[in-house]
């Protein structure tokens, strides 16, 4: 099964996909309608608008960093998952696009760092929870956010996994208690991202790796834009021997011309009649 992951609405359409994935909000905080046609996706703790709208939203180390675009190796900036206003509008765009398709994709789920946040909201709530770890209190943040989500979602919930499945990794970085959360979820969806593809045993380490951690089923996720056909072909089929789907990232067109090529492929060699 193929799909594709898309801002476009037109693209949701075309015949080659089997399932489709529709960004109604994106890491920018650039926010789209739902529609029927898409799987609805929505960007959650990653969000440059809200964030340079009010820099109070942002998660900050225990050094006072924020986590913002100008941070080595932020693509993003955050929001803290423990900001209750910002939580509550998340659930309503979640709720809203589960009143236009059932199914929703959760994205940029999780605290940015393994050392974020030590905001005073987030230390005073470690300090008044149950917990002694500190790691524990915020995997329980997020794993009460998505409990809260899938709620709201009458089908299938989709939950963006970072595309690391050492042990304990995720857990350390992000806050993902993949354990918990599989209790919420019904499908995982991991991107593993390159701009080229031209080797692909590194995309099999890594799928295989999730392959072996996760008792729910999961999707990966490809980068499609200007990657050559014949290396988004290798890629995809690498990723199908072990994800539930394959998701071509941002670039439909190109992955539509892919998934010609396979099929073209395939249909090579057959015979016909006696």
């Amino acid at each position: 099964m193929y799909g594709v992951v898309t801002r476009n609405e037109e693209e949701l359409a075309w015949s080659e996909f089997d399932r489709s994935f529709y960004e109604v909000k994106d890491v920018t905080g650039r926010a789209a309608e739902p529609v029927p046609e898409g799987i609805s996706m929505v960007s959650c703790f990653g969000d440059n608008a809200a964030a340079d709208a009010n820099p109070d939203l942002v998660p900050v180390s225990e050094d006072g960093e924020p986590a913002t675009r100008e941070r080595r190796y932020f693509d993003w900036a955050y929001v803290c998952p423990t900001r209750d206003d910002y939580r509550e509008g998340l659930l309503e765009i979640v709720e809203d696009a589960a009143d236009v398709t059932p199914d929703v994709r959760l994205d940029d789920v999780g605290f940015p760092r393994p050392e974020y946040c030590h905001c005073d909201r987030c230390e005073r709530r470690f300090a008044d929870s149950e917990f002694e770890d500190w790691f524990a209190w915020r995997a329980d943040v997020i794993t009460e956010f998505v409990r809260e989500a899938r709620e709201r979602v009458p089908g299938d919930l989709y939950l963006t996994l970072y595309p690391d499945p050492y042990p304990g990794h995720v857990y350390e970085r992000a806050g993902l208690d993949v354990d918990a959360l599989e209790e919420h979820v019904d499908e995982f969806v991991v991107p593993i991202y390159d701009m080229a593809y031209t080797t692909t045993y590194w995309l099999e380490i890594i799928a295989s790796g999730f392959a072996d951690a996760l008792d729910t089923p999961f999707s990966v996720e490809l980068y499609a834009v200007d990657v050559e056909i014949d290396n988004l072909i290798d890629a995809a089929e690498v990723a199908s021997e072990y994800g539930e789907s394959v998701l071509f990232g941002y670039d439909a067109s190109n992955a539509r011309a892919t998934l010609r090529r396979m099929n073209a492929d395939g249909r090579e060699g057959e015979e016909f009649g006696a």
